[in-house]
C-alpha cells in the first residue's frame, strides 16, 4: 500500500486524505502543530519543516511527498527530494514563494501582469511608486497570504506609513510594489499536470474576497469561451515551463475583458473546493493521481456550484443541508477570528436554481452580504 507524505497539516491536507481513502492510500502528515486538523484523519508527525530529524523520520515512512502549504521552506523540500519523490518539484515551490520571481516569470512567458517593481529601501519605494503609479500595493515578496503582508498606498501621503508597516521586512523577505488593478472580476483557473505531462483544467471560477480572504467561488464562470481558453493557456504555459506535477491555481484579475495574472498557488486551492461535489473529479483526487503517476480524471463541471467560505466560526449547518444540493465541510478547527474553519458547497443543474438556493441559504444564515454578489451574477 502506497503512503503519501504531506508537508503541512491544515484543511487542504485533510481533504487530500479524505480524497485518497477510496484510492486505497495511506498518509503521513508533518506539521509543527500538535493540533493540526489533518491529524484527525491521518497519522501526524509533529515537527518543524526544517527539522532534519523530523524530515528523516518522515521520509522513512512514505513513498512520495507533496505539500498543502506554499510556505514550506524550499530547502526542506529539496532535502526531502533527495530521499523520496516530491511533487510539485521544489523549484516550482521556490518560484511561487517569491512574488518578484513569480511576476518576472509571468512576464517572461507573455502572461500579462500589473506593473511591478522591486523595493529594498525607502528610496527604492519612492522610485517604485514613480514607476508603477498610484494607487499601488506594497507587499512582502515572501510569506504573505490571505491579504497579510500588504499595504495599500493611495497617495504620496501613505508612503511613510507603508514603509513603517512593512519596511522592517525589506531585508528579511523582500518587498515588491504592484500597481493597483481596478478589476471588474477576480477569477482563478485551477489546473493539474501529471507526471507524463498530461494537462487538464477545471472551468474558470469567479471569486469574491473580503479583507483579502476568499469569501465565495462560483463555477463555471459565465464568460466567453475565449476568456476561459486564454486563462487555461496561461496555466498550461506555467505548468510546462516549471515541469509541474500536481494541482495549482492561477489567480487572475479581469479588467475590460483582459486577464492579468495576480499570483500562482502551487497546491490545491481554496477556489477549487467546489470541485469535490461540482466536478467529475475533484482537485484533491486529481492532485493525488498526478503525484502518483495515475491517469488524470475528467475536470468537467457537473452543473453549477458555489462554494461559501466560513471564516472565524462555523454557522448552523441546517439551512445548507436542507437543500438537495447542499454539502457541508467542517475542518475540525477551533473557532478564531480570521481563521478558515470550514466551507459549504451548493450545487444545482441550472444557474437560475442556484441563485434561488443561495438566496435562501444566505437569508437563513444571516449571510446575505456574502451571497449577494453571487446571486446578482447568476441572475445577470
Amino acid at each position: 500500500m502506497t503512503t503519501v507524505g504531506i508537508l503541512g497539516g491544515g484543511q487542504l491536507a485533510r481533504m487530500l486524505v479524505l480524497a485518497g481513502a477510496p484510492l486505497g492510500l495511506r498518509f503521513l502528515v508533518l506539521d509543527p502543530a500538535a493540533d493540526a486538523c489533518a491529524g484527525q484523519c491521518a497519522p501526524l508527525l509533529v515537527g518543524g519543516y526544517d527539522d532534519e530529524a523530523a524530515l528523516a523520520e518522515f521520509a522513512n515512512h512514505i513513498d512520495v511527498a507533496t505539500f498543502d502549504f506554499e510556505n514550506v521552506p524550499a530547502d526542506s523540500a529539496r532535502r526531502l527530494a533527495g530521499r523520496v519523490p516530491v511533487f510539485p518539484g521544489p523549484e516550482a515551490l521556490a518560484m511561487a514563494q517569491d512574488r518578484l520571481v513569480e511576476k518576472s516569470l509571468f512576464r517572461e512567458l507573455g502572461i500579462p501582469v500589473p506593473a511591478f517593481a522591486d523595493v529594498d529601501s525607502r528610496d527604492a519605494l519612492d522610485a517604485a511608486v514613480a514607476e508603477v503609479g498610484l494607487p499601488c500595493i506594497l507587499k512582502t515578496r515572501r510569506l504573505g497570504y490571505d491579504g497579510k503582508g500588504q499595504f495599500r498606498i493611495r497617495d504620496a501621503g501613505d508612503l511613510d506609513r507603508a514603509w513603517e508597516a512593512l519596511g522592517g521586512q525589506a531585508q528579511r523577505v523582500g518587498l515588491i510594489a504592484e500597481a493597483f488593478v481596478p478589476f471588474d472580476q477576480e477569477y482563478s483557473v485551477v489546473a493539474v499536470r501529471g507526471r507524463d505531462g498530461e494537462f487538464r483544467a477545471w472551468p474558470l471560477t469567479a471569486n469574491w474576497h473580503v479583507d483579502g480572504v476568499l469569501s465565495a467561488s462560483l463555477a463555471p464562470a459565465d464568460v466567453p469561451a475565449a476568456l476561459t481558453a486564454q486563462a487555461q493557456a496561461h496555466a498550461r504555459a506555467l505548468a510546462e515551463r516549471l515541469d509541474y506535477v500536481g494541482v495549482f491555481a492561477l489567480e487572475l484579475f479581469c479588467r475590460d475583458g483582459e486577464l492579468l495574472a495576480n499570483e500562482m498557488a502551487p497546491r490545491v486551492h481554496n477556489s477549487g473546493h467546489w470541485t469535490i461535489e461540482g466536478a467529475e473529479t475533484s482537485q484533491f483526487e486529481n492532485h493525488l493521481r498526478a503525484v502518483l503517476g495515475l491517469p488524470l480524471g475528467a475536470t468537467t463541471a457537473r452543473g453549477h456550484a458555489c462554494m461559501l467560505n466560513w471564516i472565524g466560526a462555523m454557522p448552523d449547518a441546517g439551512p445548507v443541508l436542507a437543500e438537495a444540493g447542499g454539502h457541508w465541510h467542517d475542518y475540525g478547527k477551533q473557532a478564531r477570528d480570521g481563521r478558515k474553519v470550514g466551507h459549504a458547497t451548493v450545487r444545482t443543474d441550472r444557474a437560475t436554481d442556484l441563485a434561488e438556493v443561495l438566496a435562501r441559504v444566505g437569508a437563513a444564515l444571516g449571510r446575505e452580504a456574502q451571497v449577494q454578489p453571487v446571486v446578482e451574477t447568476l441572475r445577470g
